[in-house]
This record gives structure tokens, C-alpha cells and sequence, in this order.
């Protein structure tokens, strides 16, 4: 089976493209090197030995997005990650995030459809909760108002996800993350974002590699044990291998239900605070870190109930926070050329 992985270069969209190869797929990669490096694909090919078909299209662009489907007129199924994900940075420039989450995601269904490739797996996010009342979340949580713009993205996408499959023949999985971390074992592939970091760990990494001066933790004064923000952070491996399984799924017409939605977490929320101190624990490095103010669009804490897609999907999250943290480090080690 042909898979298309869109933002298949990003950080998520790279270790699926490993999961789907070493599962037996083939992957072609779409994405328009906003915020990732081509050479992650030599990255993917020393993991797997295969070297995925790449195309640099922005998926604003419906002509050239046309264009590959075109040329593949046997991709059988979508993963969709090809989406603007900071929140702070949406509060900044919503229309940035319109434009690409929204528009990019209407080219994207417009285009499978008139291809007749039916299946998609989405990226969603746990943002689509918004300010929880109740914790864990669940699937059957509310969706309630978004808390920034990245947020509405996500749920404006399921909502195009739901009205789709009622009205045409499109199968649809969303996966909603939690907060993806960590690397692959081999530190051959990563999170690498262009520019400033606006996700935590690859800011503290970077700060212990000396490539950032000082970390500012966003807030310590919200109602939490020690005032900082609440995650429930996963590894990234874990969050790639769902997919695969999602898409398998679909493959199979197995769903039953159209949309298809699970939470993917550990079940387990920490701290800022908490993260930084294992992060010092597990690397023996002390980080430069002072406290600041609040970041606009931050919930206080969420994490999720897993029990449905542990149960139907059969998957489940196995890396632990040390594991997450220290495979996080030795990629970064590995691209800033740390010796110890």
C-alpha cells in the first residue's frame, strides 16, 4: 500500500515515515521545508534503508498538491501533519495559521476526494479541549472554545472531518496528541525547529547544548503543585506507531465509527518544573533557567484517559519521561556536536 505522508519531514510526520517503511509501506513525503530540513530524508533512509519519494509542495498550493496525486494514482491512504503547530506563535499571527491549517486542509480533502483516495489519518490535538473542567480528558470530553488559534484549527479540521463523512465516501481517523517529545533512538532524526523553539524541550535542550543563553519557563503561578503548567508528554515513537495502526485500520475498513477519534497520551501529567528536573537528573546537566510571565493561549493542565485507543486500537504508550528526555538529548548532542 502507497501512503502519502503530508509534512512528512516535520518532527511526528519523520518517525512515521520510519514506522510506515519498517511496517513494509510505501511512503511518499510531501512538504514544503517551512520548518524542516530536506536532508531529514537521509536521516529516514540510514534508519530504514529506503528512501521515500519527496515532493517540496505547500499544500496551500492546489495545483502542484493536484499534481501529485496525479502522478500517484495508486496512494491509498493520507497522514496528515502538514500543519502550523505553536500556540503562542498562533495568538501572534492567526492568519498564518488560517491560512495554512485551514485552507491548506480544505486543498488537501478537496484534492483526496476528487482522487478518490478516501482514507485519512489527521493530526488533531488535545488543544481541542480547551480549558478542561474535568481531568482526564476523554474523547467524549467537550470540545470547548478554543483557547487560540492553533486550537480552532484542530477543531475546525475534525468538524471538515465529520461533515465529510457524512456527505461523501471519506474514512477518516483523528488522532489527538498530547505533547509529543523525545527522538529516535538512533538520534538520527529529531525535533528541529527553524528558528527560536516555541515547544519546551527542544528550548531546554538547546539551552544545555549552549545554543540558548537562559530558558523561560512561562509562569509559576498557576494552580498547580509548584505553579507551572500540567502535560502529558509521549514520545514521539509512540505517537508514530499509532499511526500506523490508524492507517492499517482504515486500510482494512475496520472503523466503526466515521469519524474515528483517540486520545494518545500516557495518561500521566507533569510539570514544566517536573520536566526540568528530570531532564537534569537523566543528562547530570544543570540548566540556566529563570521564571517569566504567563503565555497567552496556555491552558493550566490537561492530560488524557488512553483506555479507547488502548482497547480498540490495541496501542499503547511504552517509553517513560527518562526515556523521552534523554533520547531527546542525544539527538541534540548529535546536531550541536556536544561531546559529553
Amino acid at each position: 500500500m502507497k501512503i502519502l505522508v503530508t509534512g512528512g519531514t516535520g518532527y511526528i510526520g519523520s518517525h512515521t515515515v520510519v514506522e510506515l517503511l519498517n511496517s513494509g509501506f510505501k511512503v511518499i513525503v510531501l512538504d514544503n521545508l517551512s520548518n524542516s530540513n530536506i536532508e531529514v530524508l537521509n536521516g529516514i533512509e540510514s534508519i530504514t534503508g529506503v528512501r521515500p519519494e519527496f515532493h517540496q509542495v505547500d499544500i496551500t498550493d492546489k495545483i502542484s498538491l493536484k499534481k501529485v496525486f496525479e502522478y500517484n494514482g495508486d496512494i491509498s491512504s493520507v497522514i496528515h501533519f502538514a500543519a502550523l503547530k505553536a500556540v503562542g506563535e498562533s495568538v501572534i499571527d492567526p492568519m498564518l495559521y488560517y491560512r495554512n491549517n485551514i485552507l491548506g486542509f480544505i486543498n488537501l480533502l478537496d484534492v483526496m476526494i476528487g482522487s478518490n483516495v478516501l482514507n485519512i489519518v489527521f493530526s488533531s490535538s488535545c488543544t481541542v479541549y480547551g480549558q478542561a473542567e474535568e481531568l482526564p480528558v476523554t474523547e467524549l470530553s467537550p470540545v470547548k472554545e478554543a483557547e487560540s488559534p492553533y486550537g480552532y484549527t484542530k477543531q475546525c479540521g475534525e468538524r471538515f472531518l465529520n461533515d465529510l463523512s457524512a456527505a461523501t465516501k471519506l474514512k477518516s481517523i483523528a488522532l489527538r496528541y498530547f505533547n509529543p517529545i523525545g527522538a529516535h533512538d538512533s538520534a538520527l532524526i529529531g525535533e528541529l525547529p527553524i528558528g527560536v523553539p516555541n515547544n519546551l524541550v527542544p528550548y531546554i535542550t538547546q539551552t544545555a547544548a549552549g545554543e540558548r543563553e537562559i530558558l523561560t519557563v512561562n509562569g509559576n503561578d498557576y494552580p498547580t503543585p509548584d505553579g507551572t503548567n500540567i502535560r502529558d508528554y509521549i514520545h514521539v515513537v509512540d505517537i508514530a506507531k499509532a499511526h500506523v495502526i490508524a492507517v492499517q485500520r482504515l486500510i482494512d475498513n475496520a472503523t466503526v465509527e466515521n469519524p474515528e477519534i483517540f486520545n494518545l497520551g500516557t495518561g500521566r501529567g507533569n510539570s514544566v518544573m517536573e520536566i526540568i528536573n528530570v531532564f537534569e537528573k537523566v543528562t547530570e546537566r544543570k540548566l540556566n533557567y529563570k521564571i517569566g510571565p504567563r503565555r497567552a493561549g496556555d491552558v493550566i493542565s490537561i492530560y488524557s484517559d488512553t483506555k479507547k485507543a488502548n482497547e480498540i486500537l490495541g496501542w499503547r504508550a511504552e517509553r517513560d519521561l527518562e526515556n523521552m528526555l534523554l533520547t531527546a538529548w542525544n539527538w541534540q548532542k548529535r546536531i550541536s556536536n556536544v561531546k559529553n
